[in-house]
Parts: structure tokens; sequence; C-alpha cells
């Protein structure tokens, strides 16, 4: 299977169109935060439907100096991922996605029913719990809600954008789904795979 985007460059930043956060402000502001065009092709016969998954590989492993005035998120810290997108039961009919169908704009407390392919269901992503305890932002975050890297890490963040081709229409998934709940009913059941990988950093002082 192969991915394409209009959006996303394999291995280059992702525009700030499609970031939940851009540089500028103090020391960041609101950025456009439209879902990517995605598109896919050369899928095996044996697919019945299509899973998305987006995730950022490169996430501290302990918040003591994220975004923390005179101090550095180190490279050498530990990383973990954060999801920034999940949704499943895309049908087998649906081979693409355009730029900003499937949600543009910052939604404070997230997006209760975000768009997607008829039949499709999205999971929650990892800005529930980042927002959770700010009297403003938190809530349930579903569907997509694209990169925010601390603005003071040392390093670039990988995001990986994952198509995945299964061989069942549909899988047992409940709106507001984990992706562990995903990875668990979509093992033994994925036939092909794509991937693109786009880069993301708000910190001036890393290099693109």
């Amino acid at each position: 299977m192969r991915l394409k985007s209009d959006s996303i460059e394999q291995g280059k930043a992702i525009p700030p169109k499609n970031a939940f956060m851009e540089q500028g402000g103090e020391p960041i502001k609101p950025a456009g935060n439209m879902s990517p065009h995605l598109a896919w092709t050369e899928v095996p016969a044996t697919a019945k439907s299509f899973v998305i998954a987006v995730i950022d590989t490169d996430v501290p492993s302990k918040p003591d100096d994220v975004n923390v005035e005179g101090r550095e998120v180190r490279h050498d810290l530990p990383r973990v991922e954060f999801v920034h997108w999940l949704m499943a039961n895309i049908p087998l009919e649906c081979r693409e996605l355009g730029e900003g169908a499937c949600g543009e704009g910052i939604v404070a407390r997230g997006k209760r029913d975000p768009a997607g392919p008829p039949g499709s269901v999205q999971g929650l992503n990892d800005y529930t719990g980042w927002f959770k305890g700010d009297r403003d932002m938190e809530g349930h975050y579903l569907g997509y809600d694209g990169p925010c890297p601390p603005w003071n890490d040392t390093i670039r963040h990988h995001y990986h954008f994952h198509v995945y081709a299964l061989d069942v229409p549909r899988l047992e998934l409940a709106k507001g789904f984990s992706l562990a709940e995903l990875r668990d009913v979509m093992e033994g059941h994925v036939v092909d795979e794509a991937t693109i990988t786009g880069t993301y950093s708000l910190n001036p002082k890393v290099k693109a």
C-alpha cells in the first residue's frame, strides 16, 4: 500500500496550518489545526476497511521541564507516544481525505462529534489527558488535533501518519476508544499498512 499527502512531505516539517500551535506570540500561538490531506493506493484485494492512527513518538517521558521558562527539555530524556488522531471503520470505498475534511481549528474542551467518512468511529487523542485540570480546556478530545510539542524541547518531534488496511469490515470499538483498545482489536487483522512521517518543533533554536 502507498500513502501520499498534499499537506505533509515525508521527512519534512509539517505546515502550521496542520498543527495545533505555531511559533510566535508568547512564545507560541494557535495554528490552523486542519486535518491533513491523505490518499492511499495499491490496496490489497483482501482489505475490507481502514484505520488511521497519528502518533508523536518523541514526547518527554517526564513533564518537569516542559514549557518552563528558563529551562529546556533535554534531548537525552526517554520519549513516549502521544496520540493525535485515531479513526477506525473507514469504509473500503474511501481512499482519500481532503485537507480539513475531518477537522479544522482548535475547539476548547475538544471536538465532540468530529467529521469522518460514513460509518467511521473516532477515538480520543491525548490532549484529553494533557488538558486535564485546565479549567478552560479540559474535556474529551475526539478526532484530529495537530502537533504542539513543548516550546522548550531541544529535539524536533516526529509524527507518524499510519493508514492500516484490515481484513474485517469493522472493529468492535465505541466512540472515544483508546490506542491500546485499537491495537488490541486490530491484532491479527492488518493486511497492509503505509506511513508518512512529518516533523515539527516550536523551539526556534531547533534546526529544520
